[in-house]
């Protein structure tokens, strides 16, 4: 049996359906500000949806694009004071992207030289 999407989720849950172990979600709870399940009695954990997207973000920052846990604070800094993330740049783009929105020309150069870096490597990857 599966929960709908809006629903509660306990650490137990959410471990399983994202393959992350409890004791690691735990240790994110000390690491980042932002995420905050709710606690009943007992201590038990309960994962709002809204949890469970930060949650997919810092294992996304962490594990898929190489993160350290004081960038991916960085990352979700503008999140708790309340800015919206860029949720659908490419990965590795987000913090660039919004650097860039927050920025100026400068910054928007050093966007623009980035893309171009990436999409040089693209093409070597491709070739090799």
């Amino acid at each position: 049996m599966t929960k709908e999407q809006g629903a509660f989720r306990t650490i137990g849950e959410l471990s399983k359906e994202l393959g992350i172990k409890p004791h690691i979600l735990r240790y994110w709870e000390d690491q980042f500000a932002v995420l905050t399940p709710l606690k009943r009695a007992g201590s038990r954990r309960h994962y709002r949806p809204e949890d469970v997207e930060i949650v997919k973000t810092i294992n996304r920052l962490l594990n898929e694009e190489g993160y350290t846990i004081k960038g991916a604070r960085k990352f979700l800094a503008p999140r708790r004071r309340g800015a919206e993330m860029v949720e659908d740049a490419p990965q590795g783009m987000a913090e660039a992207q919004m650097m860039a929105d927050n920025g100026g020309e400068e910054t928007s150069l050093i966007l623009a030289e980035l893309k171009s870096i990436r999409d040089r490597l693209s093409h070597a990857l491709d070739a090799a």
